[in-house]
């Protein structure tokens, strides 16, 4: 293992060379790539062992034998080596470690273990990854719905399947992938409700042939879909009008499909409509985003080895962009190999040398990845819930009625909404609510998401206590000296 630049005392902050956020793929890769060069290197993984999200528990899941492994199938199980060569390389790896505040000069502050540091990094690699995109449809703030996401973490890190009547819903890779481990796991799936619209599959089908030739992927899909279909679950495509029942909790679902009226009895719904990336450290640090349309997300304008608008802050993987476990491997070795040759351990000619065969995979993935995003784009009722009284912000309680009505008298971007409504002001800090909130506005106002906006993040990004910071080990730089106090009432901070 590297060891950090000692400090005097704990008020000086712990400094590395590079420090890594995030322990999945992306992380792990960056995290080797940099170690690798000499580099003094540090992980800081909120989770309890690498793996991320999509290697979620491995080595637990590796230990507890064939069944399991052959249930989360071989694109996991491959997920056990990577975290192995990380376990061997000489990256210090900080487990439990929750990255609450980032600074555009690669200071972070982070909370574990009970108390607050803030450290110092010559370079910052984010490696976040994504989170499920919020599916706003009547009743999904009831107990009982969530994320499909979530399911497949709780079957990767506690063998864990619901026992109650469940509907499953939505669209995107890991709706058939998810659905067909959850099935074969004995969980109660009373339905499948595909919400793919079918003119999707005319928009994506000039993409179709070489999507094929990137790799094996799309077969995968069909596999899983025959599977599925072959099961004996009912399973409808062209899904809509989605509608979660029950008063204190759910009680059944309806939808429509063509000119069927679909109803379920079922006490578990989980949805899916593909995954965002996890944007918030970028924009804490000030990093430029840019408006995807064909994600449907914000993303931070990177060069093609992540380098950010900051020259301390990378990004890598899901968390620059949708792009799945392949690509988010071959983007952190990128992103660890240049910041190795922005500090100097590696040259602008080993750079393209050692850099050549993930740029090369993430080239021969890209048509794939365009199939996929033209097929999956979320459905406009997905982006803009087209009835008043659905759920916006779970945290404040505020409807897609309530944003509306705000947008009629003038407000024009979400951190106003913020002001006049509390929207993106809960726990959560707006990560579940700001994209839905920037998509109605802009639906209310007949603007562009763009010319919209994203809600503006403050730290902390992750819950902190008075204790943990009261303890904190090394301290942030003072604030520059300026105004305390807004100096224009234009000024959108005054209101958010």
């Amino acid at each position: 293992m590297s060891e950090p630049v000692a400090t005097e005392d704990e008020t000086r902050p712990e400094r590395f060379d590079v420090a890594v956020i995030g322990g999945g793929p992306a992380g792990m890769a960056a995290a080797m790539a940099a170690a690798g060069t000499g580099l003094s290197t540090v992980l800081l993984d909120e989770q309890a062992a690498p793996g991320g999200q999509i290697y979620r528990s491995i080595e637990k899941v590796d230990e507890q034998g064939d069944r399991m492994r052959q249930l989360l199938g071989p694109d996991y199980a491959r997920g056990a080596d990577l975290v192995r060569r990380f376990r061997g390389s000489t990256a210090v790896y900080r487990p439990r470690s929750a990255v609450f505040d980032l600074s555009a000069e690669g200071g972070i502050g982070l909370v574990g273990e009970g108390r607050a540091q803030w450290i110092e990094a010559r370079r910052v690699i984010i490696a976040a990854g994504a989170q499920e995109r919020p599916v706003p449809v009547p009743g999904w703030t009831l107990p009982g719905v969530m994320g499909l996401g979530s399911a497949q973490t709780a079957l990767k890190s506690s063998a864990m399947v619901s026992d109650v009547p469940t509907v499953i819903a939505g669209s995107g890779p890991l709706l058939y992938l998810a659905a067909a481990q959850l099935v074969d796991a004995g969980a109660r799936i009373e339905a499948i409700l595909d919400t793919t619209p079918r003119a999707h599959y005319l928009h994506a089908a000039p993409h179709l042939p070489r999507a094929f030739l990137a790799g094996p992927e799309l077969r995968k899909g069909l596999h899983w879909q025959r599977l599925l279909k072959s099961s004996g679950i009912e399973f409808h495509t062209a899904v809509h009008d989605i509608r979660i029942e029950g008063e204190r909790q759910v009680s059944g679902l309806r939808a429509r499909a063509g000119s069927w009226e679909l109803h379920y009895d079922c006490e578990l719904v989980l949805l899916h409509e593909g995954v965002v990336p996890n944007t918030q450290l970028a924009m804490v640090a000030g990093a430029e985003h840019r408006y995807s349309r064909l994600q449907a997300s914000w993303q931070p304008v990177l060069d093609p080895f992540g380098r950010s608008s900051l020259a301390a802050v990378l990004v890598a993987g899901d968390a620059c962009g949708i792009r799945g476990a392949d690509i988010a491997h071959a983007a952190g070795e990128l992103a660890g190999l240049a910041a190795s040759a922005d500090l100097g351990a590696l040259s602008g000619d080993e750079l393209e040398r050692r850099s050549g065969a993930s740029r090369r995979l993430i080239a021969r993935k890209a048509p794939l990845r365009r199939f996929l995003d033209i097929l999956f784009r979320p459905r406009d009722e997905v982006l803009v819930p087209p009835d008043d009284a659905t759920m916006v912000c779970r945290c404040e309680e505020v409807t897609a009625g309530e944003l509306r009505q705000i947008a009629s008298i003038g407000c024009s971007g979400p951190n106003q909404a913020k002001a006049f409504s509390r929207a993106g002001m809960g726990p959560c800090q707006g990560r579940m609510c700001s994209l839905t909130v920037s998509h109605l506005l802009a639906a209310a106002n007949r603007r562009d998401v763009a010319g919209t906006g994203h809600m503006r993040i403050r730290p902390p990004v992750k819950p902190v206590t008075l204790a943990e910071l009261a303890c904190m080990q090394g301290l942030p730089p003072p604030p520059d000296s300026g105004p305390m106090l807004p100096t224009a009432p234009e000024d959108e901070d005054a209101t958010a």
